[in-house]
C-alpha cells in the first residue's frame, strides 16, 4: 500500500540540500569568515562557533519556520503582526537582500577579485560596467526561468563551486602557514558575540525568510505536499547544507588566522583570500580565487532575483508578473553595482542592524507557530520591544544624540546592549506577556 505522506528519496534529500547550500553561500560567506579569522587570530574557535550560529543555524531555522507556521510567503507571515507591518518588512527585507544591497555586492565583489585595481587610468568604471553587464545578463536569464532554479544551482553551480573551493582549502591546507596571532579588537574578550555579529553580514537569515518559498516550492515540486513533512524534509536537507557551510566556514576562518603573514590583519577577507590563491599556486592562484568567487556570486545572484521577483509580484498583482520585476530588479542591481563596494557595504550596516533582530523574532515564532498563531499580542510585543531598540541602536550610530540618552540610561537594564544584543530581553518579556493575554477566537 503506498505511503499516505511521501518522502523524498536520498538523492532527492541530497539535492535539496545542495539547493539549500548554494542558495545562502555566497560572496560574503567567502570573505567575512577569513577576515574574522585574520582579526580573531587565538580566538577563532570561539569567534567562529558565534559566527555559525548567525550564518548557518539562523538561516537554517528560518527556512524551517516558515514551513512548520504553513506560511505562503514571508508577507503572510510578518502580517501576523499587523498588515501594514507585513507589507513593510517584506518590502524592506527584500529590497535589503535584493537589488539595494546584496545582490550588486555579488557583481562587484567578483570583479574585484578578478580585475580590481588592474585597470588603468578612467578605464576602471568602464571595465566595471562591462563586467557587472555580462554579469547581470546571465544572471536575469536563469531568473527568468524559475522553475529550473533547483537544476541551475542544486546540479550545476553548487558542484562547481564545491570542488573549486576543495581544491584552494585543501592545498592551503597542506602547504601550512604563520601561527596564529593572539585577538585584535574588537575579538578581545568577547570572540562569540562578535563572530554572531559578523554572520549578520552574510544577511543570511534575511534571505532564508525571502528564500523559503521558493525552496518550500521546490520541496513541493518533488510530490511533497503535508506542511509538517515539508517541514521534516527541510530539517533533513538542511543539515546537511548545515554541515557543509559549517566545515567551509570553520576551514576558512583558520585559514584567515595562519595567513597573518601575507596581508595585513585590517585587510577584507577578498583580499587575503586572493593572497593565499596566489601564495599557495602561483599567478594562477589569483584566477583561481576569482573563479571560485564568481561562481559563489552567480549562484546566489540567480537565487535573489527570482525570490524578489516572486514576492513582489505576488504583492503586487496584475500590475507586473515575475519577469517584469525580474527585469527591473536586474536593471537596478546592475545601476548600484557600478556605485561601488565600499559604498554599498557602508550604507548596508545600519539597515542590517535594524532588520535583523526583527527577523530573529519573526523566525522564532514561526517555530513556536502551534503556541502563538492566535496569540496575536505573542507577535506584537516582541517586534515592538525588539524594534524600538534596534532603532535606537541604530540611531546612535547616526550619531542623533537625542537618543544618546536612552540609550546610556538602558545599559545597565539591557543584558548585551553594548555588543549589540540590547533587544533580546525585551523581546524575550514581550513574548512572556504575549503568551499571558487572551488568545484570539479562530
Amino acid at each position: 500500500m503506498p505511503s499516505a505522506t511521501p518522502r523524498l528519496r536520498p538523492a532527492q534529500t541530497l539535492l535539496l540540500g545542495s539547493l539549500l547550500f548554494g542558495l545562502f553561500f555566497g560572496a560574503g560567506n567567502l570573505i567575512f569568515p577569513v577576515s574574522l579569522g585574520l582579526q580573531a587570530g587565538g580566538a577563532v574557535t570561539p569567534a567562529v562557533l558565534g559566527f555559525l550560529v548567525a550564518a548557518v543555524g539562523l538561516p537554517i531555522l528560518g527556512v524551517v519556520a516558515s514551513a512548520l507556521a504553513e506560511s505562503s510567503s514571508l508577507l503572510e507571515l510578518a502580517s501576523r503582526v499587523a498588515p501594514w507591518f507585513g507589507i513593510a518588512f517584506t518590502c524592506a527585507l527584500y529590497l535589503t537582500i535584493g537589488p539595494f544591497f546584496a545582490i550588486p555586492r555579488t557583481a562587484t565583489v567578483s570583479y574585484e577579485m578578478a580585475f580590481g585595481g588592474r585597470t588603468a587610468g578612467g578605464g576602471e568604471h568602464v571595465a566595471l560596467a562591462l563586467f557587472t553587464g555580462v554579469f547581470f545578463a546571465v544572471v536575469l536569464a536563469a531568473a527568468m526561468r524559475p522553475g529550473r532554479l533547483l537544476d541551475y544551482i542544486g546540479r550545476f553551480l553548487t558542484p562547481v563551486f564545491l570542488v573549486l573551493l576543495a581544491i584552494l582549502l585543501v592545498a592551503a591546507s597542506v602547504k601550512g602557514g604563520s601561527v596564529a596571532p593572539p585577538a585584535i579588537a574588537p575579538y578581545v574578550g568577547h570572540a562569540a558575540s562578535q563572530g554572531i555579529l559578523d554572520g549578520y553580514n552574510t544577511m543570511d537569515a534575511l534571505a532564508s525568510l525571502a528564500f523559503a518559498i521558493v525552496v518550500i516550492e521546490s520541496v513541493r515540486g518533488l510530490g511533497v505536499r503535508a506542511p509538517g513533512r515539508i517541514a521534516v524534509e527541510l530539517s533533513k536537507a538542511g543539515v546537511i547544507a548545515a554541515v557543509a557551510m559549517g566545515v567551509i566556514y570553520s576551514a576558512l576562518a583558520v585559514l584567515g588566522s595562519r595567513s597573518t603573514h601575507l596581508v595585513a590583519r585590517d585587510e577584507n577577507g577578498a583580499v587575503a583570500l586572493s593572497a593565499v590563491a596566489d601564495a599557495t599556486f602561483g599567478p594562477l592562484g589569483h584566477w583561481l580565487a576569482a573563479l571560485i568567487m564568481l561562481v559563489a556570486c552567480l549562484k546566489t545572484a540567480i537565487g535573489l532575483v527570482t525570490a524578489c521577483a516572486d514576492m513582489f509580484a505576488t504583492m503586487f498583482p496584475g500590475r507586473f508578473g515575475q519577469r517584469q520585476w525580474a527585469v527591473a530588479f536586474t536593471s537596478v542591481s546592475f545601476a548600484l553595482a557600478n556605485v561601488g563596494l565600499d559604498a554599498i557595504i557602508g550604507a548596508s550596516i545600519p539597515v542590517l542592524q535594524l532588520l535583523y533582530p526583527l527577523a530573529i523574532c519573526i523566525i522564532v515564532l514561526g517555530l513556536l507557530d502551534r503556541w502563538v498563531r492566535n496569540r496575536v499580542w505573542a507577535w506584537r510585543l516582541p517586534i515592538l520591544l525588539a524594534g524600538l531598540v534596534s532603532l535606537a541602536t541604530v540611531l546612535r550610530i547616526w550619531e542623533w544624540q537625542v537618543f544618546e540618552g536612552m540609550a546610556l540610561g538602558g545599559r545597565t537594564l539591557l543584558p548585551g546592549l553594548q555588543l549589540g544584543f540590547g533587544w533580546v530581553l525585551p523581546a524575550v518579556i514581550g513574548l512572556a506577556i504575549g503568551l499571558l493575554l487572551p488568545a484570539r477566537r479562530s
